[in-house]
């Protein structure tokens, strides 16, 4: 069962940080007759929610569990560090993970950047979610490592944000259930890569038609007009010469001769 006929819309999960909005918007041009239902996961059960079925596509972080899930890696997001407005990191536009060394780092449970713990001083505890952890960071306690769209999406006028360049990255992809690349998912698969709407890639394409031609119009017979300088008419002999008759007589009217006549 294909996943047009398996739902009514087509679900997609992301999670915080990944804006889906231009994705959407193509999806919408193109798929009015399926509406498409977003789904806003922790990334930490974005996995989950597509082995149970509940979104046909996902948004995610990677890694993935590549034996049940696909995935198409979209794009890779530089890190940051959150401080308060007048921290010293944000003297400069970049800082390096060296100069952040002494640094209290705070490391909040759901944590997208995989490392067991963040270069620096660790803080007392640790924030169960990165929201929490910038309320840290804005009351002094500490800095703050994240993909730098979790850094926008949790903006404050008090806090600002600075890239760091040695620090490990987050990768964004579109992921699915293997067993379920429904033809709703091929959809969506053409449109995060850029295909165009013409294209059948991953479809099976509609039959070729075929193409029609206007045709040519025969004048009558007999009403061409002759090119210039071409006799209207040819008669053949029996020596398979074109223009004369075995005597030597033109094809013209009878008894005309060609030549000067001969002396006597």
């Amino acid at each position: 069962m294909t996943g047009s006929e398996a739902s009514p819309t087509f679900r997609l999960a992301y999670v915080p940080g990944v804006t889906p909005a231009k994705w959407v918007r193509i999806w919408n041009e193109r798929r009015p007759d399926v509406p498409l239902t977003l789904v806003p996961v922790p990334a930490a059960e974005a996995s989950d929610v597509l082995r149970r079925g509940e979104a046909d596509a996902g948004l995610v972080r990677l890694p993935v569990d590549r034996t049940v899930l696909s995935a198409i890696p979209l794009y890779t997001e530089a890190t940051v560090i959150v401080a308060p407005k007048n921290h010293v990191v944000t003297a400069a536009d970049e800082v390096s993970l060296d100069e952040l060394a002494d640094e209290v780092v705070l490391h909040p449970l759901d944590d997208v950047l995989g490392w067991e713990q963040p270069p620096g001083e660790p803080a007392f505890e640790r924030p169960a979610t990165t929201e929490d952890a910038v309320e840290h960071v804005a009351s002094g306690i500490g800095i703050l490592y994240v993909p730098q769209s979790l850094a926008r999406l949790h903006h404050r006028k008090d806090l600002t944000y600075r890239t760091v360049l040695d620090a490990p990255q987050s990768d964004v992809a579109l992921s699915w259930p293997e067993e379920a690349t429904t033809d709703l998912v091929e959809d969506f698969i053409g449109i995060v890569r850029g295909r165009t709407v013409n294209s059948t890639r991953g479809r099976t394409p509609p039959p070729a038609q075929p193409k029609t031609k206007g045709k040519r119009t025969e004048a009558p017979a007999g009403s061409r007009k002759p090119s210039a300088g071409k006799a209207t008419g040819k008669a053949t002999g029996k020596t398979g010469m074109t223009g004369k008759n075995p005597r030597g007589s033109s094809g013209g009217a009878k008894g005309t001769k060609r030549g000067k006549p001969r002396g006597r």
